[in-house]
Order: C-alpha cells, then structure tokens, then sequence
C-alpha cells in the first residue's frame, strides 16, 4: 500500500533520527559533568591538591636579610618573606572556558584569549593564573563564584624598614620572568638567599600526565641563608638623616657615607642619598638611584688622597712631618702648570703645613722624593685599582693614567686628580692609617645562617701591612692637625683629637676631555679619637650648588656625626 502523504512520513522519520541524537548528546553532556564532578571530582580535586603541594615543597623559602639593634641585641629582619595569594584553576572542573575567560579576564585585567588557552587545558591538574593578587581582585575573582578557580598563598619579598638601607639591600624583581635578587646584597648573594629547588620523579601515562595512585620521589627543596648584618642600627638612622640634610642643604645631586670599625673593617653603616623604597621600587623613574654609590662611584677623590701620598713618602724615610719645601704656588711639568687650589703661593712650608693647607705643589714634592715607580707602587698596596672584597657589587676604580709612565700623570695622582676610586676603596686605605699599618678588608656581613641552623661567624681579615705603625701613627698625627688648624676645623669634636682631610675634586667630562665648570664633588675621611679609633667614616655631597669646598659641604656632616657617634659609645672626653 502506498502512503497517501510520503513526505510527511520522512519528515516525521528524520525528526525523529534529530530527537534521537540530541538526546543521546544531551546525556552525553549530563554524563561528562557526572564524571567529572561527582565520579571523579573528588580525584580529580585530590591530584590538584598534590600537584600544588608537591609544588610548594620544591620551591624553597628566600633567606631573610637581619640587622642587630645593639640596644636589644635582637635581630629584626630588613627584608623578609610574607603571603600574598594567587590565583589558580583546575582545567577538569571548567565547564565552560570560554566563559570563564571572560570573566575572569574583567576581573584580573588578564587577556581573554591567553586565559582560554591555559584554562581549556584538560592535560594540566594545576594552573597558576597571577600571583599577587590586590585585595580587591581576588574579591572579584570570590564573587564570579566560578567552578573551578581557586587560591592560593605565595611568598613575596618584603622589607619591613622601607627606605632604610636600600642601597645596600637591593631588591627582588623580575628578569627574562624569573624572581632574582637585583642590586645590593639580594644581586650579590642571590643564589645564597633564593635556595635550592627541590626534585620530582614520577609515572607518567602517554600523554604525560602523572598516574593517579602511582610512586612519586620527592625531594624537598632546601630554604635560603639568612644574613645578619654588621650595620649598627642607630648609627645608620643617624647617617641617612644626616647625609639628607647635607645634599638638600647645599643643593646637592647626591651623597654617601659610609662608617666603618677600622680595626676590623666592619661596616657600620652605609647609605646614599636619593634613597627609594624596595617595596615600590617599580615606581621609581631614574633606575640610575638603585645604584649603591658607596661601593660603585667611581670618582677623582681631590685631596683626601694627600694623606696616601704623604704616607708613601713618610714611609720610605724620605720626609718627615718637618721637611720643608719653597711653595712658590705653582709648578711646571711637561708643559702643564699646575697650582695649588687658593691659586697662591705660600712660601717655605713643612709638609705638616702641606696637609692643613692642602697644597698640591707640596705632595709632589713629597712625591718626587720616593720617584713615580714606588709611589705607584704604594697605591697599589693600598688596594686602590682593584675590588676590595667586599659583598657588594663593587667597582674597581681606574689607575690606567699611570700605567703609561707620565710624569704629569703621576704629579696629578700625588693630590687625586686623574685617577678614579670608590668610597669603600677609600674607606679600606685608611683602616691602615687608622689601624698602625694593618689595612682591614671590609666586610658587612656578620653572620651566614643556613636553613640547618649552622651559623658562620664573619672573622676580620687583615689584607696586609701596607705602612709601619710609626708612619701610620705619624699621618694620622698630621690629619689631626688638618681638623685643628686646616680645612677641616668643622669636621671637629670638642673633647676629642679627631683625624681628618677635605678633599675638594673636580668632575671629568663625560667625552674625557677637561672636566665640567661649576661642578664638584666634596669628601671628608677621617676617625677618631686618634689614640683609639672607633670610627672611620668618609662623606661625599656630589655637585653641591651653595658652597664650593668640601669644609662647609661634607667637613660639617662629617662633625654631626662623629659627636653623635662617640656619645653613643659612651667614649669619654681626652682633651678640655
């Protein structure tokens, strides 16, 4: 029999063969979710549950960076580790991607695509998607009430002080995506305070996911030292205090200071000013602040210098503090005329007199006693035109002037002038003067603590005898005639002998030739009480605008601080 309505029959037949398969997707759908979230939901949640876990056990904790407050004799940490949370998902309880991307892309201001991509991953059990979350985000990220997203905490660095030190401790940020130490001691010590990341084994199925159930080897990560520093705490607020008052005073670029023990080279404090915030370093314009100028600017010195030359000569037995020589106020070498700063001559003067007054025509005199080859050679023994050892990330300074043997050069050497050296190079010559010839290597870090609890103990280290104890007790009688009756009579404390030298250098042009007018960088080195130092310091103002000489820029910083350094060790009074 044939159907009166043939087309009517195949509709009703392909609607039917329709119903058919959409139900069968339908219930293919409704499995797939069962299966994911009901059958294995709780296994799937368990393997990214270990997944992170595992996670957490092979990513070590950084090593905290500790002063001592010599007050309480406890360490408080300068840079230290605290929570903050990530976001992460677990791809197998997505249901919608696409749709999840976009939301969360709003909420975290993450692109949308790149949210799909790594959230659509079914393959993956643990997927980080930002770390440290504002608060506000992660609240966003709560309220969408996704399946499927979930938190977590992670460690940040964090430095409680703020500002103090910031220099000397640098801070962690990110290079080519990984978290290093950048600058200061968190560069230097980098691999030292980041750890050892921890090692898994384990079975993997064809596609390269870990079988659930299956042995896994761990070996968990090992955290950090922790340093402890030498830098005194109430002596380093002082600094930076001080040291901030002197740049903006004067209208200064910037300045250092830097205050160490010289009898054993421990670094008291440290500090540059402009300073900046490692917790917001990422808000700073001119990365060129991050630069710790104590260990890293190079510089001609000017005449702090003159006290290295006159201890060369003293100590060759060539002068005496007595010697005298004619300053005419000007000398003549290979053609070049070079004069004394005042532009005077000052007639028969001793070489005690060549220091209070600073005379350059006088420490090349001084200088020509011993000849250019052991005059350079006293250099080098001071440890100038290498690193000193210190842990930083220093520089080196520059001696290439004198390696080409010219006399001008090494009459220009003899006052600071065409060579380059950094402050704790500076600093490390003169533990020697300070310390009856030993020169002290400089050190910061007192302590080294590992993650077992072994704790490595800093020993002073003697670099070698650079002066006998007599030359050196001789400068430093000298210097402290600069205080008394020189340049340096605001670098005084009342009470105390204090040693001292100004130095007033000129700033090279940056094409090399001749150096910049109306531009100078004033220093003042020196410790006390002579008979017994228990400071060195050096202070630097670089291109102050107010003043042109180093005793009314660095010479009074340097007297705030030495009073309120000797009052705080309780040292008494030796003179009326």
């Amino acid at each position: 029999m044939v159907s009166k309505h043939p087309q009517k029959n195949i509709f009703r037949s392909r609607l039917a063969v329709l119903t058919a398969f959409l139900l069968l997707v339908f219930l293919t759908v409704i499995f797939r979710l069962f299966s994911l979230q009901v059958i294995r939901g709780r296994q799937n949640r368990l393997m990214a549950e270990q997944q992170h876990s595992i996670y957490k056990k092979l990513l070590p904790s950084r090593g905290e960076i500790k002063i001592i407050d010599q007050s309480t004799l406890e360490a408080s940490p300068l840079a230290t580790n605290i929570k903050k949370y990530l976001v992460y998902a677990v791809p197998d309880e997505i249901t919608d991607p696409a749709v999840a991307a976009k939301s969360l892309s709003e909420a975290i201001q993450l692109p949308e695509k790149d949210l799909e991509e790594k959230i659509s991953n079914k393959e993956k059990k643990y997927v980080p998607l930002k770390k440290q979350l504002t608060d506000g985000e992660q609240q966003k990220i709560k309220d969408l009430n996704l399946s499927g997203i979930y938190f977590d905490s992670e460690e940040t660095r964090f430095y409680p002080e703020k500002n103090l030190l910031s220099h000397v401790l640098g801070f962690v940020g990110y290079k080519s995506d990984k978290k290093v130490g950048l600058y200061g001691l968190e560069r230097y010590f980098e691999k030292d305070l980041a750890g050892k990341g921890g090692s898994l084994k384990e079975e993997k199925d064809t596609a390269g996911a870990w079988i659930f159930g299956s042995k896994r080897e761990i070996s968990p990560a090992e955290d950090g030292i922790n340093l402890v520093l030498t830098i005194d705490k109430t002596i380093q607020f002082k600094v930076e205090s001080v040291l901030k008052n002197a740049v903006t005073k004067n209208g200064a670029d910037s300045g250092s200071v830097v205050v160490a023990d010289p009898k054993t080279g421990a670094i008291l404090a440290m500090a540059n000013y402009p300073d900046f915030n490692p917790n917001e370093y990422n808000k700073v314009e001119n990365i060129g602040i991050f630069s710790n100028e104590a260990v890293m600017g190079n510089y001609e010195p000017g005449s702090v210098f003159k006290p290295i030359t006159m201890a060369a000569v003293i100590d060759q037995g060539a002068v005496t503090p007595d010697t005298t020589y004619n300053d005419t106020g000007a000398v003549v070498i290979d053609g070049y005329t070079i004069k004394n700063s005042d532009n005077k001559g000052h007639g028969i003067q001793t070489m005690t007199q060549v220091l209070e007054k600073s005379l350059n025509t006088g420490v090349i005199f001084a200088k020509d006693q011993i000849g250019n080859d052991a005059f350079f050679s006293y250099i080098k023994n001071f440890g100038f035109g290498k690193e000193t050892g210190i842990e930083l990330p220093e520089q080196k300074g520059n001696l290439d002037n004198l390696k080409a043997n010219i006399k001008v050069n090494f009459d220009t050497a003899s006052f600071g002038q065409g060579i380059s050296v950094t402050p704790i190079q500076l600093i490390q010559a003169f533990t020697a003067i300070a310390n009856e010839g030993k020169m002290m290597k400089p050190f910061i870090v007192r302590e080294k603590i590992n993650a077992y609890g072994d704790v490595a103990v800093t020993q002073p280290e003697e670099v070698k005898d650079v002066v006998s104890a007599k030359t050196a007790n001789t400068v430093a009688a000298m210097m402290v005639n600069v205080v008394e009756n020189g340049h340096g009579k605001k670098a005084g404390v009342p009470g105390f002998y204090i040693a001292g030298k100004t130095g007033t250098a000129q700033v090279p042009k940056k094409d090399g030739r001749g150096y910049e007018e109306n531009n100078n960088i004033g220093s003042f080195i020196g410790f006390g009480p002579v008979d017994n130092p228990k400071f060195l310091m050096l202070v630097r103002v670089d291109h102050p605008r107010d003043v042109n000489f180093a005793e009314s820029t660095a010479a009074p910083a340097f007297g705030e601080l030495a009073q309120f350094i000797l009052n705080y060790y309780h040292i008494e009074p030796t003179r009326k």
